[in-house]
């Protein structure tokens, strides 16, 4: 079986956020493809609610100081990673003081989703992409992990793809029990602005989960049912793409990460 060079892309990890389905499948994934031969890098965004000093997170200079546009302002890319040794792997946040700085994820206090989520999910795909340019390293899979990661397919084929570190890859988007609620309706004209054509688009207009997965799983090569509460109508779209789909398996089976390294070949 071939080592693969693996990019996670991760909306959580646990113990950076407080464990879920999803935080637990993106720490435990890492170490088991870096244990299994593959090379791995890990990403995820570093809300105001990580603690750093406990985490021990640090500011990686040689990657940070970038500015990214997102409509038309100036935003600074900050780098920053910390290791989990128990794991021996690394893992790189995405950092900015305009989306990140706030106390919270991607909801307020009250629950209620921020407006700027499509910024901020925006900022972070190409923050991530434009990082791994900078590391010239060259993924051989790039594993997109909850929604808040669901656009990078979109910048790989679209945006990035004549870069010759992103030529040669598979895209795998794995779908968790992480709705949202309130439609990312900037998010159309957000990608448009990248410079992104495509006639699909319009499905955007309306920019609900659902949609955001109707465009998304168009962009890429295999999709993971990753929980057994996924949308039933995103795991349809999925099924009914013709892409090859990896069906819900309970973590506690025998093998169950071997599963991923198959996946992987296969697609």
């Amino acid at each position: 079986m071939a080592n693969n060079k693996i990019l996670y892309v991760c909306q959580e990890i646990m113990p950076y956020l407080p464990e879920t389905e999803e935080s637990r499948l993106c720490r435990t994934l890492s170490q088991a493809m870096q244990e299994r031969g593959n090379e791995v890098r890990t990403f995820m965004p570093r809300y105001g609610c990580i603690n750093e000093r406990r985490n021990q997170l640090h500011e990686v200079i040689r990657l940070s100081g970038m500015n990214l546009i997102i409509d038309d302002n100036d935003h600074q890319l900050i780098i920053k990673v910390a290791s989990i040794p128990s794991a021996r792997i690394q893992i790189y946040f995405i950092d900015n003081d305009d989306y990140f700085a706030r106390k919270a994820v991607l909801v307020d206090e009250a629950g209620a989703e921020f407006e700027d989520n499509d910024e901020r999910m925006v900022f972070f795909a190409r923050g991530v992409l434009e990082t791994v340019k900078k590391l010239h390293w060259s993924p051989t899979v790039v594993h997109c992990h909850g929604w808040f990661s669901a656009i990078v397919p979109i910048y790989l084929k679209k945006v990035f793809h004549d870069d010759p570190l992103f030529k040669d890859l598979k895209i795998v988007v794995s779908l968790y029990d992480d709705k949202f609620n309130q439609p990312l309706n900037g998010l159309r004209e957000k990608i448009a602005g990248e410079g992104v054509k495509d006639k699909n688009l319009s499905i955007l207009d309306e920019a609900s989960y659902e949609n955001l997965y109707r465009f998304v799983i168009g962009y890429a090569d295999g999709v993971v049912i990753a929980s057994e509460g996924v949308d039933a109508a995103v795991a349809d779209i999925a099924r009914a793409s013709g892409k090859p789909v990896m069906e819900y398996i309970s973590p506690e089976e025998e093998g169950y990460y071997d599963n991923y390294n198959r996946f992987y070949e296969e697609i």
